[in-house]
């Protein structure tokens, strides 16, 4: 039996920003307390920040493949 995609709405696309964006800062608050300790703050805030866009797309892709 064939499966057939739902179509993407408007609440789905603001969805998967909001899931972005939320683990986008949390990678980057986890960088900046990380720096906070070894005294690197913006240094590893930043290589979080980066870090985080991409575990950010691979959590949307995981989350909203059925889309």
């Amino acid at each position: 039996m064939a499966h057939t995609r739902r179509a993407l709405s408007g609440r789905d696309a603001a969805g998967a920003g909001a899931l972005a964006l939320a683990v986008n800062l949390a990678c980057a608050g986890i960088g900046a307390g990380i720096g906070a300790l070894v005294g690197a703050l913006v240094p590893l805030m930043l290589a979080g920040f980066g870090l985080g866009f991409f575990i950010g797309m691979g959590v949307v892709i995981r989350r909203f493949s059925d889309v």
